[in-house]
């Protein structure tokens, strides 16, 4: 007999909650995430030209192709690379540095929304009294996909380091055991 989604809310609170804990772990309490981000060198010059320009909080691009379909073929923004400094920004309100409480709030509803669809692909293929290392292998698998492989399109079209996504990634496999350890300790027998 199949599942439903009702009968799976507790295994998805119980990882959404263990898999806060344990980003907790990773990002705040263990160093290896401090050498993920380099300081510009002169951080007070860069902070003045970023605020100076009025620039909202957003995603930006320099320098910015515009309309052209192909801008590899534009001398002109060809010579603007060639001459610059090519780079993405990310302008954040001020708050959420001041006060990460509404941004751990949205994390949170993330996770809550990963186990939901773990616990759908585990409910429409896994029947009640599934053994754990099933219910593992199968709820694991889809939190792999969930958690770990948006790493490498960072590192292939973002410009983040082979470092930075390599923990990303491994950071991705710890929230995947979590999660998967989670639905199978509680999947219903």
């Amino acid at each position: 007999m199949l599942l439903s989604l009702a009968s799976l809310w507790l295994p998805i609170v119980v990882s959404a909650v263990a898999t806060f804990v344990a980003g907790f772990v990773l990002w705040v309490v263990l160093p290896h995430h401090k050498s993920d981000w380099s300081p510009l060198p002169d951080e007070d010059a860069a902070m003045q030209a970023v605020g100076g320009s009025g620039l909202a909080p957003g995603m930006y691009l320099m320098p910015h192709p515009g309309q052209a379909k192909n801008p590899q073929e534009d001398p002109e923004w060809v010579a603007k690379v060639e001459g610059g400094t090519p780079a993405y920004i990310m302008v954040l309100p001020k708050a959420q540095m001041l006060n990460m409480g509404p941004t751990l709030g949205k994390n949170f509803l993330y996770l809550l929304l990963m186990g939901v669809l773990v616990a759908y692909v585990g409910a429409v293929t896994l029947p009640v009294g599934t053994d754990y290392l099933k219910v593992f292998q199968v709820t694991g698998a889809v939190a792999l996909l969930g958690h770990s492989m948006g790493a490498f399109p960072k590192a292939i079209f973002w410009g983040w380091s082979r470092s930075a996504a390599t923990k990303d990634f491994l950071d991705g496999v710890v929230y995947a055991l979590v999660t998967a350890g989670v639905f199978g300790w509680l999947w219903p027998s």
